[in-house]
């Protein structure tokens, strides 16, 4: 099956007022152009109400930095065709053919938006009754050896067999800039969460051991962001200060957590909040050793 293009789907966005909705999606379409462009990809955006579509020849490629752009829920490469049932049909059993066998089963999901001479409840009958007669295949709709997808929407229908998850959040750029406090891998993490939630990062380096890692990680996830040095010739709570006045920062964030037993750590975090100028945000304060090692992972800051 050769695909045309990828569905994107987002989530929180969908939840904001008609302005503000429009706004993130401004935001996360820049985001999406910025990073295929950086990764050599040719590509075509479309947008409709509550989806982006991506038309590209770079599938596999385009399906691995989609995966890292903040705000994208899930993803799916897929078929282009028009809403008429025939061609609906005709699509469907030439994809099934290849995946179909009598000792195999399926299942017919439909979603439709607009006005139609069908409900897709329509379409799942007969386009799957035109499948079992084409492959001999069975229907199970609990438990299915495949599952095809087709999502009609106005004039178009869109034929895929997957849904892949992406990283979600909120689109990076919509929120305020905050500052990073850069002295350990968790801290590193720290920025992800607070990234995933829509804020552009500043971070401020105070390891340069860290550097190679740090850099790594930006280009990963696609970080739009500015990286300062810790000045050592000053007290640290004045540098801190002094890089969240200068870069314009509501916020610092650090990778704080309960679990570290080596030292009192809200009597730091206590200490903390009295010198610094800015609010404070601990994203992994109360996550377990394990749940923070197994994220670091994921997102690949260690192998």
């Amino acid at each position: 099956m050769k695909y045309e293009l990828i569905i994107i789907r987002y989530g929180e966005i969908a939840l904001k007022a008609k302005a503000t909705r429009r706004h993130f999606e401004n935001y996360l379409i820049g985001n999406i152009r910025n990073a295929l462009k950086a990764s050599g990809i040719s590509f075509r955006i479309k947008r409709e109400w509550s989806r982006i579509y991506i038309y590209t020849k770079q599938m596999n490629k385009s399906v691995d930095v989609l995966q890292k752009i903040f705000g994208i829920n899930s993803i799916s490469p897929a078929i282009q065709t028009q809403s008429k049932m025939d061609s609906i049909s005709n699509l469907a059993v030439n994809i099934s053919k290849d995946k179909l066998t009598d000792e195999k089963t399926f299942a017919i999901r439909v979603t439709r938006t607009g006005e139609h001479k069908y409900s897709s409840q329509d379409v799942a009958v007969k386009i799957g009754d035109d499948i079992v007669k084409a492959t001999k295949a069975g229907v199970n709709l609990t438990k299915p050896d495949f599952e095809l997808f087709i999502e009609i929407r106005n004039e178009n229908a869109y034929l895929f067999t997957e849904k892949i998850s992406c990283t979600g959040g909120f689109p990076l750029g919509t929120q305020g800039k905050v500052l990073v406090m850069i002295d350990s891998i968790e801290s590193i993490l720290a920025a992800w969460y607070i990234m995933r939630r829509g804020c552009k990062p500043v971070f401020l380096n105070a390891d340069e051991s860290l550097s190679e890692v740090l850099s790594a990680f930006i280009d990963k996830w696609y970080a739009d962001h500015d990286v300062v040095i810790l000045d050592t010739n000053k007290p640290v709570y004045r540098s801190i200060n002094d890089a969240a006045y200068m870069k314009g920062c509501v916020t610092l964030v650090t990778g704080h957590s309960l679990y570290n037993a080596s030292g009192d750590v809200l009597s730091d975090l206590k200490l903390l909040n009295k010198q610094v100028n800015v609010s404070i945000l601990h994203p992994l304060i109360a996550m377990e050793k394990e749940e923070i090692n197994n994220k670091i992972k994921e997102i690949g800051l260690l192998a």
